[in-house]
């Protein structure tokens, strides 16, 4: 595989998620310059590279090793729990902390938003 084939793979990869490159930064690290610098077919660091693909779900070649729709999952998982452990702090700095049934209630809820309701673009924003 070309290195221009593999950057196609990611571009296309970023889109499908609809990922913007300042989210893209933040969320592997590096920094947007860099990202600019790969997205225009120069050199970077290998490591570079293992970062941008392992975020996307994708292989050091940029073959898919996590679906789309997992990828996705796995996301709003990890920004509902934030979301819930954001609740779960203010309530226990009230004493009323909530117990893990309501808490995993809260969870799921956020859960569905990202995936589905009106919070569904705002997926992969940091």
């Amino acid at each position: 595989m070309t290195r221009l084939e593999l950057i196609n793979k990611i571009k296309h990869r970023k889109q499908e998620l609809n990922i913007t490159i300042e989210n893209l930064a933040l969320l592997s690290g590096i920094g947007i310059r860099t990202l600019n610098r790969f997205f225009a077919g120069d050199d970077v660091k290998l490591s570079t590279v293992e970062k941008i693909t392992s975020l996307l779900g994708l292989d050091f070649a940029g073959n898919e090793i996590i679906s789309l729709d997992k990828l996705k999952e796995q996301r709003a998982r990890e920004k509902a729990i934030f979301m819930a452990s954001l609740v779960q702090s203010t309530s226990a700095l009230e004493k009323q902390g909530l117990e893990q049934s309501s808490l995993d209630k809260i969870i799921h809820k956020f859960e569905q938003e990202f995936l589905n309701g009106q919070y569904k673009n705002k997926l992969w924003v940091v």
